[in-house]
């Protein structure tokens, strides 16, 4: 799941030569850079590297609109990122790693701080974030391009009857892709990746991403799902969190429920079937006329890489190929996760696994 990268630890040659050939560019660009030498190479050698960056950057540093430097936000930028980083190789997702605080990150840092014995603010304070990076290694990577992963590439369709006539919806672009394998939005990548061709950077191209693996996925004991929270959490026998993933719920309150269900299925790359009647404001339902279609497997299939059914009938917890609209309320009844903790999902539970649903 990880993907092909060029080594497991970044180059300090390589790091000290995009330094040096970013020099004279933009603010942004320089200190995205130096994330990946501040958080793998070492505190001696990354205050070093600092000092320099400092010096050559001056010239590039100006306001923003709230009258804080652009060099306080890009460092700012790279903390989240690193923070994100971490908290998702520990099962605690704050969605996509992107840089930026909001809901569903302060959520998983709440968490986090819950299990660590800190005030559980949710806020990123500095004690929080020493304690998240301490030990922390390899917060980005280098993923190198294939020609496989672009042969790989896929038409995704707009319409349900041409959906129905492919044999696998893939990714679309390698944009889409490596985003997904990383967990990161696509914005991230771009900034962190400004030269090259996007979205689809030729075969050999390589590619500065968020590094969340390894990541361990132990059997839940039983799960709990918040309407108010929109979340999942995954608990070991003795009450504490494994995961904690952020997921969308239904837009109708009718078609919430609460109570004490169970696992009954759990499906790696599912189909899915289209029922006109299940969605009667689609306006390709009419022309179909009450007849069902069978969408093929992969990411872009509406239920995305997995399946957890409830023994509530016709409820599940699945994946979605939208992973930015993740914590919005959407769906016509099941919850929707981003299709990497759906697939970390899938693997933590088992046949009869308790899931409380609670307001």
């Amino acid at each position: 799941m990880s993907g092909p990268c060029v080594r497991d630890q970044p180059d300090p040659d390589w790091a000290v030569s995009v330094c040096a050939r970013l020099t004279a560019c933009a603010g942004p660009v320089f200190i995205l850079s130096f994330a990946v030498m501040h958080v793998t190479l070492g505190h001696a050698m990354a205050g070093a590297l600092l000092a320099a960056a400092t010096t050559a950057g001056q010239a590039a540093t100006s306001s923003a609109p709230d009258g804080t430097s652009t060099n306080t936000a890009e460092r700012r930028y790279r903390e989240v990122l690193a923070v994100q980083t971490v908290l998702d190789r520990n099962n605690l997702s704050g969605g996509r790693i992107d840089g930026t605080i909001g809901s569903r990150t302060r959520a998983a840092i709440e968490v986090w701080q819950t299990a660590h014995g800190l005030p559980a603010t949710g806020r990123l304070d500095d004690p929080t974030k020493t304690a998240i990076l301490q030990g922390a290694a390899n917060i980005v990577v280098r993923h190198r391009v294939t020609a496989e992963e672009h042969a790989d590439l896929s038409v995704v369709p707009a319409t349900w009857t041409e959906k129905a006539t492919m044999a696998h919806l893939g990714y679309e672009t390698i944009l889409e892709m490596l985003a997904e394998k990383y967990h990161a939005s696509e914005k991230a990548l771009l900034a962190l990746n400004p030269q090259l061709n996007w979205p689809d950077p030729p075969a050999g191209s390589a590619v500065v991403v968020p590094n969340p693996f390894p990541a361990d996925t132990p059997k839940a004991a039983s799960l709990a799902i918040s309407l108010s929270g929109k979340w999942i959490r995954a608990y070991d026998g003795a009450g504490n969190v494994l995961a904690h993933f952020p997921c969308s719920i239904a837009a109708d309150k009718a078609k919430r429920p609460v109570g004490e269900l169970r696992v009954v299925v759990a499906a790696k790359e599912p189909n899915y079937t289209f029922d006109p009647r299940v969605f009667p404001e689609d306006p390709e339902s009419a022309r179909l006329q009450g007849r069902k279609l069978v969408i093929a497997p992969g990411p872009n299939n509406p239920v995305g890489v997995a399946w957890i059914g409830l023994s509530l009938p016709g409820y599940g917890l699945h994946g979605t190929p939208h992973p930015e609209d993740i914590g919005k309320t959407e769906s016509h009844g099941c919850f929707r996760l981003a299709n990497w903790n759906a697939a970390k999902l899938l693997s933590m539970v088992g046949p009869d696994t308790p899931v409380r649903i609670e307001e």
